[in-house]
């Protein structure tokens, strides 16, 4: 499938969608980008990209988004943290993803890229997270998530041309939010959780762009959900050990248990929600750590997609070559 019209991002001013936005403009393709306004758009200038500011929560900010022949859209408008109560995230990962493709599918786009998340999945259960299994998360953003893909399933059962995709941990340049921040740059973190042992998935911002491009071209992939996700499987310590390598800092030693992890994370929220401020240590986020969290990759790669970046040490040497440039 070839593209001639204007390709839409929502969600473009967000970490995995700047990453995006500037991959597309490196394949000369015409992109209109979107986020809640804002005042500083020298990013999107400086690309040459339209900026139109809209919000999902405000129905007639977003008709104009679709307006002069819109025939992709990569959909990455959503809230994402372990925070913010499903009362609050419903608006925009649910609500609003119900609205806007309801307004896609009218308007006869071609292809509709869902940018999810695998916290749809839940806690893990001893096997690999593959796009067939269950999907039963235990937080609320989990929940917004796997609700706002429901939205589209049912939408693709009446003939939308949408791809699903869930990447995992997303790490890399300029992340600043998420847990892929602890591999993204310099951090203070003094102890390693739990014991460390805990397997991880991870994936590089530059392939999950690359790799829902891709996608986006593949008639196979409507109606299909894909996981997006690193081949390999470093230990919670060994990550932060190489995090620490690559930004100049001192590798935690220290294994603070987890039960008490939660405590101090329950104390940060606490603190933290009168600010408005998201927590550095989410206390949703660290059910994760109590066992491996292992996102299997090979529908991805069965559809001749090659990762950038497969595997994550080399991956973080390559970032700490960034750092000397």
């Amino acid at each position: 499938m070839m593209y001639k019209g204007i390709t839409l991002v929502t969600g473009a001013a967000g970490f995995m969608g700047s990453h995006l936005v500037e991959y597309l403009v490196s394949l000369g393709v015409r992109v209109r980008a979107t986020a809640r306004p804002r005042k500083d758009t020298s990013f999107f200038d400086n690309l040459g990209v339209e900026y139109i500011p809209a919000d999902l929560t405000q129905p007639d900010t977003l008709p104009p988004l679709l307006a002069g022949g819109v025939d992709r859209i990569f959909h990455l408008g959503a809230i994402c943290n372990f925070s913010t109560p499903y009362e609050k995230l419903y608006p925009t990962n649910v609500a609003g993803v119900d609205r806007f493709t309801k307004l896609a599918y009218e308007a006869g786009v071609s292809r509709y890229i869902h940018v999810g998340s695998t916290s749809v999945y839940g806690p893990y259960r001893g096997v690999p997270f593959r796009e067939e299994g269950p999907r039963d998360p235990q937080d609320n953003y989990g929940r917004s998530k796997r609700d706002g893909e429901d939205v589209i399933w049912k939408l693709i059962r009446e003939g939308f041309p949408a791809v699903i995709t869930r990447p995992c941990t997303v790490y890399g340049p300029r992340c600043n939010d998420g847990a892929g921040k602890a591999f993204s740059r310099p951090t203070s973190i003094a102890a390693v959780p739990g014991n460390g042992r805990q397997r991880l998935s991870n994936i590089r911002a530059e392939d999950v762009a690359a790799s829902v491009e891709h996608l986006s071209h593949l008639d196979s992939a409507i109606g299909q959900a894909y996981n997006i996700a690193e081949d390999t499987n470093p230990t919670l310590e060994e990550a932060l050990t190489l995090a620490a390598e690559t930004f100049g800092t001192k590798a935690p030693k220290l294994h603070l248990p987890l039960w008490l992890l939660k405590i101090v994370a329950q104390i940060d929220g606490r603190l933290s929600a009168p600010k408005g401020r998201i927590p550095d240590l989410e206390y949703d986020a660290v059910r994760y750590l109590y066992d491996d969290y292992i996102v299997d990759n090979t529908k991805l790669k069965a559809t001749g997609y090659k990762l950038r970046y497969p595997d994550f040490g080399k991956s973080m040497k390559q970032i700490k070559s960034l750092q000397k440039i």
